[in-house]
């Protein structure tokens, strides 16, 4: 009889390790995503000063899309969690959509050699972050799904490992993703 309780014992502290061990690499994979996601945050936070500056060359008179831009930018860099820093990102985006609308107004800026390539730069660390989000997502659902199946469902608020929040569109992203494609010929 105490044989098979030091079994029990000794299959119950296996399991324990190994779930312990699985959550803990499934929570570094959301570290890791989140570390990318900062990092392409970062390039796009380094960019919107040249972009701004290139933009204020043609367009100075235009002080107050250019001050929603930096204000925008200073609130993004200031957000430390991941739903004060989606927001934040979220009322950047819509800053900068109104400065590369404020583009189409003047052909000279639209055609600036400088400013077309910020304005790739952008598109493309707006890819790269996008595909961050989508990581960070999945390893977020990956984290959440093993801490809430049975057995570690038993132990995971235990052993100290909480939900891990996934990253949201913004209300200004939300629009341009559900909105119908219009096609014209």
């Amino acid at each position: 009889m105490m044989l098979f309780v030091l079994i029990v014992i000794a299959v119950l502290g296996l399991m324990v390790v190994f779930i312990y061990n699985r959550l803990v690499g499934l929570r570094q994979n959301c570290r890791q995503g989140w570390a990318d996601i900062d990092a392409q945050l970062r390039q796009r936070h380094d960019l919107i000063p040249n972009l701004v500056n290139t933009v204020q060359g043609y367009a100075a008179h235009e002080k107050s899309t250019l001050d929603s831009v930096i204000t925008a930018r200073n609130a993004a860099l200031a957000a430390r969690d991941p739903a004060s820093m989606a927001a934040a990102e979220g009322g950047l985006t819509g800053a900068l959509k109104g400065l590369f609308a404020l583009s189409e107004s003047y052909p000279d800026l639209k055609a600036n050699q400088n400013f077309q390539t910020l304005q790739h730069e952008l598109a493309d660390v707006e890819d790269k972050l996008a595909a961050s989000r989508r990581a960070f997502n999945a390893a977020a659902a990956d984290y959440n799904g093993a801490r809430e199946s049975f057995p570690a469902v038993l132990f995971s608020n235990t052993l100290g490992f909480n939900p891990q929040g996934f990253w949201e569109l913004g209300a200004e992203e939300r629009p341009a993703i559900s909105a119908t494609p219009e096609v014209k010929f």
